[in-house]
C-alpha cells in the first residue's frame, strides 16, 4: 500500500479519536491500529514514520510510540 493511502487512513482514524472525550486519544488510536492493521500494514506505517512521516496528523505521530512494531522478517 502506498504511503499516501496509509497516511490518509491513519489521519481519518485520528480525526475520529480527536472527537472522543479523554486525553488518551493517541493510546486509543494505537490500539485500533494494533487490533485492525495487519503486521504488513504496520511495517509500512513504520517505514513511513521512520522516513519522516510526511503528511501524518500529529496525533498519529504521537500514537506511533504505542503501536506494536512487527518483527523483522
Amino acid at each position: 500500500m502506498s504511503p499516501e493511502k496509509l497516511t490518509m487512513m491513519a489521519n481519518q482514524i485520528a480525526t475520529f479519536f480527536k472527537t472522543q472525550p479523554g486525553a488518551d486519544g493517541a493510546e486509543r488510536l494505537a490500539a485500533h491500529l494494533n487490533d485492525f492493521w495487519e503486521p504488513r500494514m504496520r511495517a509500512q506505517f513504520f517505514a513511513h514514520v521512520d522516513a519522516g512521516g510526511v503528511g501524518l496528523d500529529p496525533l498519529v505521530l504521537e500514537a506511533a510510540q504505542f503501536v506494536r512494531r512487527p518483527a523483522e522478517a
